[in-house]
């Protein structure tokens, strides 16, 4: 195919790109490359209104090449229509090592509708076998099954603090605050509200749900029973990948708080006894020995 040098300021970001650029360590690596040898691979896009072109492949190098302060960049312009230009964004980028679960959901969902779109009948490899479904086809171009890229496209569903916990688990495998992909799914079919209550709950209980707890909260949301003192509590449940947590005798609390704070909710009530214990600490130092004397 042809290539040209087209002006940079005249090719706009894929509408819904689901793929981040992130400046890290190969960035720099390609950035400098671009920088010694210039772009060895052209970037592919295709044109639209108004005289401008919108970027399919090639993201990161167009990025290098702006902050080089290129006015132009090498480029094949292919003519397709805007299902035709998802696919093939989705196709090329799919091919990258380092995908996160979020880019790879939205990435398989945006492809998805594109085939629909279009009323592509999906072949199998066999003339005479069965028919494919599209998640099938899609699944045999990334070597998924077609039941994990719908668990992927389920994660599509969920709000942007939930996601954020699954991306996690490629991001940093130690990090322990992660949502699996099974209890993610599970998740992502409760309401926006109630996804809310549990990005709260995760964050106050510093737990996530594992998977049988996922499919326990789904169930308490299908019978309207979900609220965010049932997530504490399951929260809570002491699990074998979460910090083992400090423990304090409830009643033996109880008695020293006032009445009528006991009344309020239980979030208002931790925060009492924080303020409480920073007050006390800021007027009397106790030594780590003379906690054990004190009368509890």
């Amino acid at each position: 195919m042809k290539i040209v040098n087209i002006e940079i300021n005249k090719i706009e970001e894929f509408k819904n790109h689901p793929f981040k650029v992130n400046e890290d360590i190969s960035f720099l690596e390609l950035k400098q490359s671009i920088k010694i040898n210039g772009i060895l691979n052209p970037v592919v896009v295709r044109k639209i209104e108004n005289n401008k072109y919108e970027m399919i492949s090639g993201h990161r190098r167009l990025l290098a090449m702006k902050q080089l302060g290129n006015k132009t960049i090498p480029a094949i312009i292919k003519d397709l229509t805007k299902d035709q230009a998802i696919i093939e964004m989705v196709d090329s980028n799919l091919q990258r090592d380092y995908i996160l679960p979020s880019e790879k959901a939205f990435a398989y969902k945006m492809k998805l509708e594109a085939m629909k779109h279009q009323g592509r009948k999906v072949e199998t490899l066999d003339p005479k076998g069965p028919k494919l479904s599209s998640t099938e086809k899609i699944g045999l171009e990334f070597g998924e099954s077609a039941t994990n890229v719908k668990r992927y496209i389920r994660l599509t569903y969920l709000i942007p603090e939930l996601l954020d916990y699954v991306d996690k688990t490629f991001i940093n495998k130690n990090e322990d605050l992660t949502i699996g992909i099974k209890p993610a799914v599970e998740l992502s079919f409760l309401s926006e509200q109630e996804q809310k209550l549990v990005a709260d709950a995760i964050d106050y209980n510093q737990a996530t749900p594992s998977y049988a707890q996922a499919i326990h909260i789904r169930n308490l949301s299908n019978d309207n029973k979900l609220n965010d003192e049932i997530l504490d509590e399951i929260l809570s449940e002491e699990k074998g990948n979460q910090h083992q947590q400090i423990s304090f005798n409830k009643n033996k609390i109880e008695e020293a708080l006032p009445k009528d704070l006991l009344k309020r909710d239980k979030r208002y009530i931790e925060q009492y006894i924080i303020r409480a214990l920073h007050s006390y600490s800021n007027n009397k130092t106790i030594e780590r020995g003379d906690a054990y004397d004190l009368d509890m």
